[in-house]
């Protein structure tokens, strides 16, 4: 049994006030009992459009931003996963990176968002370099694994059965789901489908207005929404357990009974 928290707020350019705001919410949501809080993409650095602004405030993982990540996880005893621009040594790029930083203040795994936002009239391709193909990071805490994906990713269900495949009981979601016509019921059944189509839960965060769509939300693996927010700065918090997971894959044991598996394109 594992106490889960999502965060949700809309960072901005300045990086000590979203260092401020992660601190503010992970304390509030350790004091309601999370051991894991997730909080949305792009949390060290968000500009009105993806530019060259946020190559200029790429940071490595052990740069001030990441260190700061660091000493709030330790202080609140939490797991804290959250998305930051990583700098990529002479490229004029940045990985869209997320971190999971255990409470010693070590990072326990990461991932580089593979799926890049060259849609809805957007080019994050043009100031985002991809990250690798390579097999999932996860992390454990009290027994259940967790792995990582980020925001457009969710429009790819092999990202998440690939996670799944790797041994995730929850599939952490950082996002910063831009707003637009019918994109928040997007968000809402995509979240709940590769929940329900991989016995998983899902811990999706996603930026607030106006950057983001709101509704981040923690979702079990039959797809019942078990906390949500809407449109307002907070966190949700909920319990996700071993026996809900084994009696849902008990009850639809579908990974089991798949024909077919995920493989990587040729090229990749």
């Amino acid at each position: 049994m594992v106490e889960i928290a999502v965060a949700q707020f809309a960072p901005g350019v300045d990086k000590d006030e979203n260092l401020r705001s992660v601190r503010a919410l992970v304390a509030d949501a350790a004091a309601r009992g999370a051991h894991v809080v997730v909080t949305p993409e792009y949390t060290s650095f968000t500009a009105p459009r993806t530019d060259e602004r946020i190559v200029a405030a790429g940071e490595p993982l052990d740069g001030p931003f990441v260190t700061g990540l660091a000493g709030i996880a330790a202080e609140h005893d939490v797991t804290l996963v959250t998305g930051v621009a990583e700098s990529i040594e002479g490229e004029e790029r940045v990985h869209n990176t997320l971190v999971a930083i255990s409470p010693g203040g070590e990072i326990v795994a990461r991932y580089r968002k593979l799926h890049l936002y060259d849609a809805f009239g957007r080019t994050e391709s043009t100031v985002i370099a991809p990250g690798p193909v390579t097999p999932p990071e996860t992390f454990a805490v009290d027994g259940l694994t967790f792995g990582m994906q980020t925001c457009y990713d969710l429009r790819f269900p092999e990202v998440t059965r690939l996670l799944v495949d790797a041994g995730a009981d929850v599939v952490c979601l950082p996002a910063q789901w831009v707003p637009g016509p019918l994109k928040e019921d997007h968000w809402t059944t995509l979240v709940r489908a590769r929940a329900i189509e991989n016995t998983v839960y899902v811990a999706a965060a996603d930026q607030g207005p106006r950057t983001g769509a709101g509704h981040s939300m923690i979702v079990d693996p039959y797809g019942i929404v078990v906390t949500a927010l809407g449109e307002q700065t907070g966190t949700a918090v909920a319990t996700v357990t071993r026996s809900r997971l084994d009696s849902v894959r008990t009850e639809n044991p579908a990974l089991e009974l798949r024909r077919f598996a995920v493989t990587v394109r040729p090229g990749e």
